[in-house]
């Protein structure tokens, strides 16, 4: 008897026991992740944004990656790379022996050459290509190694190279001079792109044959793709999405409750930030410096980060944002306050007419870019001395739009590329800048090569504080602010946490079941 109701009891703790665990049918259950984030391109070439970065943070190699909240690049499809010689201008690497394209062809050193290559032989108007400015030749040694040749001493450049810029494609596969147009990726990163269609949903399954820094893959994903925050929102709220993020509403951001326990919230700081950029050519009304520097003194951040976001993100006042080595609240030096007079002083001696009429630019379903703009057109025409004409874009055209010079004045968000305020230089406000403001300083083109010459980044603390002075005096831009970063997921999924942390990569492989 005693024997019986032993094995009775261990029968009823495994039942138990099983119950606390999920089934392996359950454990391989696709993990649903839904975002606003749009995909520019499925081509490394041809996108230079956070929604196509997300993406091929998780499809694609590169030679480098960041650990979670790293600050210094570490080995991924390269086995080890470094810098040879004096002067920070020959780089290294050495591949990882092993990989693998779908095809089943091993990659080499002739691939990495062949996508560094092409990223700045095609040169899109939204693509990467502006990261590479340093970047003067790359040769393939041998078939494992590969040496990237610098014009100046660069010692951002492995930055960059872990950076979405620097994924590797399959040469046999990509066009060497234009971009590849079809739904597929070739590339060796922890997940296959087994399916994909355009802003709605991209479908990634482990890749088997991966190897690189991870020790392993994750759980099968589903990226769902949202026109705007509230359908979103909808999405989370009839749990047809686990993981929601980047972004909520900000009123529902505003409100949610980390005890709250039919879900799990994760809220962080981040560099992500995001500008007014203005049209500085000589065609456009916002040309004289001192038409954008009376705009500098009719915007309010503050009141802009208290409505509009409802306390989801932290007015800025510089381009470089907290906590990024070598921030500075340059704006709020030049212009400490709100002032009419003073705005219409420069416009006076500018002598335009008034009211100057300009266009804003935004992308239609990106957050609360509409509600912004109109909060934005608010400010400036309460003055009297703006008259602004707001029209919205889908994202691609939107994109092409600004690149091409034909908006006045667009608000964006930037996402840095890695943690270091390279990434806020050229890219930004250096001459022929991703943002094409059209904007030229001879003198910051100078202090951000300068900047790259200290391996030690500390020590390019005073350059960066420069440009920032310089900016707020030349105004290509406006800072308006810095957001938090919000990860919301339901309580059977965990590993939201880790998803996003300022290093520009998207973490889908930590996402799992509990």
């Amino acid at each position: 008897m005693r024997i019986l109701v032993t094995l009775l009891v261990l029968t009823v703790v495994g039942i138990g026991g099983w119950q606390l665990l999920p089934s392996q049918q359950y454990k391989n259950r696709t993990i649903t992740v839904g975002t606003t984030d749009a995909v520019t391109a499925l081509d490394p070439a041809g996108a230079y944004d956070a929604g196509s970065w997300a993406l091929f943070s998780n499809v694609f190699q590169s030679l480098l990656t960041f650990e979670p909240a790293g600050t210094e690049p570490v080995p991924d499809a390269a086995r080890s790379c470094a810098f040879t010689g004096s002067g920070l201008r020959t780089y290294r690497c050495t591949l990882r022996a092993g990989i693998t394209f779908p095809s089943g062809r091993a990659m080499t050193a002739a691939d990495v050459k062949f996508s560094f290559d092409r990223v700045r032989r095609i040169n899109d108007d939204v693509g990467p290509a502006s990261l590479f400015g340093t970047l003067a030749s790359v040769t393939a040694d041998s078939a494992d190694t590969v040496t990237f040749h610098l014009s100046s001493s660069d010692a951002t450049f492995p930055l960059k190279v872990a950076t979405g810029a620097g994924s590797i494609v399959d040469k046999e596969k990509y066009p060497a001079g234009r971009l590849r147009q079809d739904a597929a990726v070739d590339g060796t990163g922890p997940y296959r792109l087994t399916a994909y269609t355009k802003d709605h949903k991209a479908d990634l399954a482990p890749n088997t044959h991966y190897k690189g820094y991870l020790s392993g893959t994750g759980r099968p994903v589903e990226l769902r793709y949202y026109a705007d925050s509230g359908k979103l929102d909808r999405a989370w709220k009839g749990r047809q999405v686990d993981v929601a993020t980047r972004t909520l509403p900000p009123k529902v951001l505003s409100a949610l409750n980390p005890s709250d326990p039919g879900q799990r919230v994760t809220e962080s700081d981040s560099a992500e930030t995001r500008n007014l950029y203005l049209n500085t050519r000589a065609a456009s009304p916002l040309h004289d410096v001192r038409v954008r520097r009376a705009m500098a003194w009719l915007v309010n951040r503050e009141k802009l980060a208290a409505t509009v976001y409802e306390g989801t993100v932290d007015p800025l006042y510089s381009l470089i944002p907290t906590g990024i080595t070598g921030h500075t609240t340059s704006f709020f030096d030049r212009y400490p306050e709100q002032s009419t007079e003073k705005a219409r002083q420069l416009l006076t001696d500018a002598g335009v007419s008034l009211p100057v009429r300009f266009t804003f630019g935004y992308g239609v379903g990106r957050g609360a870019s509409a509600e912004e703009a109109r909060a934005l057109k608010k400010q400036l025409e309460e003055s009297g001395l703006f008259a602004v004409d707001l029209k919205g874009y889908e994202w691609t055209d939107f994109q092409k739009r600004w690149a091409a010079g034909t908006i006045d004045a667009w608000a964006i968000g930037w996402v840095a590329d890695y943690p270091d305020p390279d990434t806020f230089g050229a890219a930004l406000v250096g001459t022929g800048s991703t943002m094409s403001t059209g904007y030229s300083n001879k003198a910051v083109d100078r202090l951000v090569l300068d900047s790259q010459q200290f391996a030690d980044r500390s020590r390019a603390a005073n350059d960066f504080r420069d440009i920032q002075t310089d900016v707020a005096e030349d105004v290509p831009l406006i800072p308006l602010w810095q957001r938090k970063e919000y990860v919301v997921s339901t309580e059977d999924v965990g590993g939201g946490q880790y998803l996003t942390d300022g290093t520009g990569v998207f973490r889908l492989w930590r996402l799992a079941w509990i």
